[in-house]
């Protein structure tokens, strides 16, 4: 009975020592830029109706144009290549030489014992030589590529001629592991539509990173030992 105690209280403490799963890493390099606070300026006239420096339009435009400011970029990458090759050689050579004729009679030749020949009609000097190559070979490859979403990124700087270096990071935790999916590019503020949305066909200089980590990309990667015997098996 003492036994039994003790080993469901060990059970309760292990239970208790549980922690929840960490939350997944981000990559420092897509973390977001927070906009630098401007300094309080002084009025200019208090007690005015309008204070200096709290400026705002009745329709006013909200879509991202300084550091820090948010933009939703709309992913919508297909990409495809083919690639087909064919090619087919053929080289024939040939050479004849006709038996000499000396003296106006062509020569013959018979070894009697060594070449028991009936005749010897064809025992002459003609000579003919011949080859023939042929080769014909082809190849075919075939690519696409698809990714359609959204993910809201950063502002991080804003270049001399007015257009915008965005970067972000989404991470989708999932059970069986995490998705990562980063997105950095150049926008041009005149691309960017009312509703403060860019397509991504329209941002320059686009990097989009889409991988995974856990259980279930694990499971889709050879191990180490497969991948070793592979760079080095020479069939």
């Amino acid at each position: 009975m003492t036994r039994r105690i003790l080993i469901v209280l060990g059970l309760v403490a292990a239970t208790g020592c549980t922690t929840s799963p960490d939350m997944a890493k981000r990559d420092p390099a897509y973390s977001p830029v927070r906009p630098v606070a401007a300094e309080p300026q002084q009025d200019a006239n208090p007690g005015g109706l309008y204070a200096q420096g709290n400026n705002m339009g009745l329709y006013g435009d909200q879509r991202a144009a300084g550091v820090g400011d948010i933009l939703t970029v709309q992913l919508d990458e297909t990409t495809s290549a083919s690639k087909s090759n064919n090619a087919a050689t053929n080289r024939t050579n040939s050479m004849e030489m006709e038996n000499p004729n000396i003296l106006g009679a062509a020569p013959q030749f018979n070894a009697p014992g060594v070449l028991p020949l009936d005749s010897n009609e064809d025992n002459n000097l003609s000579l003919g030589i011949g080859s023939n190559s042929e080769f014909e070979g082809g190849g075919d490859s075939s690519q696409s590529n698809s990714l359609q979403g959204d993910i809201t990124v950063t502002v991080v700087e804003v270049l001399a001629n007015g257009n915008l270096v965005v970067r972000g990071e989404k991470v989708l935790s999932l059970t069986g592991g995490d998705e990562h999916i980063r997105f950095s590019g150049i926008v041009r503020p005149r691309d960017i539509t009312a509703e403060n949305t860019v397509p991504s066909s329209r941002v320059a200089d686009p990097q989009i990173t889409y991988e995974g980590t856990g259980m279930l990309a694990d499971a889709s990667e050879k191990g180490w030992l497969t991948r070793f015997l592979g760079s080095v098996w020479p069939f």
